[in-house]
């Protein structure tokens, strides 16, 4: 009888897409979805604020009901820490690969850029709430708010953070790029003010070249 051929599969990931709304990242999710699916990876995608029924009952307090910085940043993290516990450390310790929607970066540069909250506060909730977890990968679609706000306005009715200033994007903006610069081993920023096949092509490259040069790949 032959042998059992030993076949290796790709290590586990967690991979985020980040942005402000309107730059166009979830739109790229699928693509992305494909290429790992495609690279052997077994992928659980998700999102945040959500991703479990209690994170999504928090995401829907989030967006349509008024609430001061410090609020916004304990349902952000009331949402991740459920989020965590019950799809992305039980997927990660199964062998799948999480593709989600958004993270603790996403935190940062919403309540901490945005909103000017004390980024201390959040890195004390950050410690308590992920334990050290951090997405392998974040891709960044980077648009000029002015355009971003040009596209949410043609596309859906405004949420209560989309409703915010250009200047409150700006500082998101901002806030993004500190996380950045901060962790450049981690966060590629990817131009999402180009035709949407041209941010899917660079979105895709930069994942390829992080799963060959990781050896992540099947």
């Amino acid at each position: 009888m032959d042998p059992i051929p030993n076949i290796r599969r790709p290590r586990p990931l967690f991979i985020t897409v980040e942005g402000i709304d309107g730059a166009g990242k979830s739109s790229q999710l699928a693509a992305l979805r494909q290429a790992l699916e495609a690279a052997g990876h077994t992928v659980v995608a998700t999102r945040e604020p959500g991703g479990t029924p209690l994170a999504e009952s928090l995401r829907a307090l989030f967006l349509h009901q008024p609430m001061d910085a410090l609020t916004e940043a304990l349902l952000v993290f009331a949402a991740r820490r459920d989020h965590l516990a019950t799809v992305i450390e039980p997927a990660l310790a199964q062998g799948h690969t999480v593709l989600c929607d958004r993270f603790t970066d996403a935190t940062f540069a919403y309540q901490g850029g945005g909103r000017r909250f004390d980024l201390a506060v959040l890195q004390t909730l950050e410690a308590w709430v992920q334990n050290g977890r951090q997405p392998d990968l974040t891709l960044w679609f980077d648009l000029d708010p002015a355009l971003a706000a040009r596209r949410r306005q043609a596309a859906r009715e405004a949420d209560r953070l989309e409703q915010e200033t250009l200047d409150f994007f700006d500082r998101v903006r901002a806030g993004y790029l500190a996380r950045a610069q901060a962790a450049p081993g981690r966060i590629v920023r990817v131009e999402a003010g180009q035709a949407l096949a041209d941010v899917q092509r660079d979105a895709l490259a930069a994942l390829q070249h992080y799963l060959q040069a990781r050896g992540a790949l099947a």
